[in-house]
């Protein structure tokens, strides 16, 4: 699994940022996220300390759940 951070802008002081499969064609549902971020770079430090603890899952051969599963949400 290649998995990737995506860091978006919205709005003065409004940062998102979540993890997906890089190969993903639907990046709509994503392993993790964070919204409401103050800043790129919280978002983006954020999400590396995250990307570190589901890459390390990753290595000890656990599944990764998407938020959407994991919340309950058909798809």
């Amino acid at each position: 699994m290649n998995l990737r951070v995506r860091v978006v802008h919205y709005g003065d002081q409004h940062w998102y940022a979540d993890i997906d499969d890089a190969d993903d064609p639907q990046p709509d549902d994503p392993f993790w996220y964070v919204d409401h971020c103050r800043s790129q770079t919280q978002a983006l430090e954020t999400a590396c300390v995250e990307l570190r603890m589901l890459s390390s899952r990753l290595v000890h051969g656990d599944h990764l759940d998407r938020v959407l599963d994991v919340i309950g949400v058909l798809v």
